[in-house]
């Protein structure tokens, strides 16, 4: 016949209820940070819905300056696969690239190709250096700046008519002396006019702002989007998207593994440029209030003052809990001290020591000696030895302090 035993919990063995009491709190703050994130997520995610689409009156929409273009007799066609935009190009097509980034290596150099014979012009947004060794050849991209009012201060007619406008981005070095820079920053054009080499040229703005519903009507924007977009009778929206089938496609060549100056090829992307800026600085907020947190929590606010134990614990309880705790830090050393100190503490006035003495080996050992019938032992190794090498030797040590404890006191 068995029995089974039923072990209560202690202090080192928290029950469930006891677990679920501790951990609520931290549960129920990261439910409501993460219902935050869903939903916050939820409301935002309209919110580039339609950016720079023609079809959008989204305030990051396109279809005031669609619409303007509309009335001043340019058509407007949007597109948004690659084999669409390279069979519109044409003499009197402009060619409008929303996200030149968004290509690849073999869709630039096929949109590159459709465009140098065109005759036409090429309108880039804010295309960035891996985008830059094809479409625009010559031309290097440098660290963007805040958009804001400038003036264009160069000969481009569409720039003096318009006037300021509210240009920034990215900025451009070109190596061609022919090209025309205007509205620049700290010395650098963020509107750069690249001629071709017949009639057509390629346009880049280091920022879509100006295109942009709510930003339209602001300084001389409309008016510098309708002459970069509507000098010819007919513009081409491209919409570039991953669901395009050419995005899957490849042919390259051995001149697509050059490398910049920089010594990154063309077409690369190194992990940071592909996190936004708004992420990398959210980080650096929440490093510094990881370490505010720490410095708040680390600060002593005066010296320690004992306090009552508003309830009785029980001597077994905390000899328990003690005991638990060295055994999890595998301290022999510590619990053989606290044994061996205990047991010379005791074992002082039983052999006519004074309490001073009690822990002095050249005192207490001869006392204890006269006082047991086996002297043999080594008194001085049972009381004031080394550390137990395992969890015998430690138990063997505590049978050991025991028994001499008994037989001094029975003397």
């Amino acid at each position: 016949m068995t029995q089974t035993m039923t072990v209560s919990p202690t202090s080192a063995s928290p029950t469930a209820r006891q677990v679920w009491n501790r951990t609520r709190g931290l549960l129920l703050a990261l439910l409501i940070l993460v219902v935050a994130g869903i939903t916050l997520a939820a409301v935002r995610s309209g919110d580039h819905h339609g950016r720079l689409d023609p079809r959008s009156v989204d305030p990051e929409g396109s279809r005031a300056v669609a619409e303007l273009l509309e009335r001043s007799g340019v058509s407007v066609d949007v597109v948004t696969t690659l084999d669409e935009a390279t069979k519109g190009t044409g003499p009197d097509t402009t060619l409008l690239v929303t996200a030149p980034n968004l290509l690849t290596t073999y869709q630039q150099r096929r949109l590159s190709t459709a465009t140098a014979g065109s005759a036409g012009r090429t309108v880039l947004l804010a295309p960035a250096a891996r985008s830059l060794h094809h479409l625009a050849p010559g031309v290097r991209a440098e660290p963007s700046r805040p958009v804001r009012p400038r003036e264009p201060r160069c000969q481009l007619p569409a720039a003096r008519t318009a006037g300021p406008a509210e240009t920034g981005g990215l900025r451009y070095r070109a190596d061609v002396r022919t090209d025309t820079g205007c509205y620049p920053s700290d010395g650098l054009p963020t509107v750069l006019v690249v001629q071709g080499q017949r009639a057509g040229d390629t346009v880049l703005l280091g920022s879509s702002d100006l295109l942009h519903n709510d930003r339209l009507d602001q300084q001389g924007n409309a008016s510098l989007a309708l002459q970069l977009l509507g000098s010819r009778p007919h513009l081409l929206w491209y919409l570039p998207s991953l669901a395009d089938p050419s995005a899957a496609e490849t042919d390259e060549e051995p001149g697509d593994r050059a490398t910049d100056e920089d010594g990154a090829a063309p077409g690369s992307a190194s992990f940071t440029d592909l996190i936004p800026s708004g992420w990398l600085w959210g980080t650096l907020q929440l490093a510094l209030a990881a370490v505010c947190a720490a410095i708040w929590r680390a600060r002593r606010l005066g010296p320690l003052v004992t306090e009552r134990l508003p309830v009785a614990i029980h001597a077994s309880e905390t000899t328990e809990g003690r005991a638990r705790l060295h055994r999890k830090a595998n301290a022999r050393d510590r619990a053989a001290d606290s044994l061996r100190s205990a047991t010379r503490t005791r074992l002082a006035p039983l052999a006519g020591v004074s309490p001073r003495d009690a822990h002095s080996s050249e005192v207490l050992v001869p006392a204890i000696a006269a006082r047991v019938s086996d002297a043999g032992g080594d008194l001085h190794a049972l009381l004031f030895g080394t550390a137990p090498p395992d969890d015998a030797a430690l138990l063997l040590l505590t049978v050991q302090l025991d028994a001499l404890e008994r037989e001094v006191r029975t003397s």
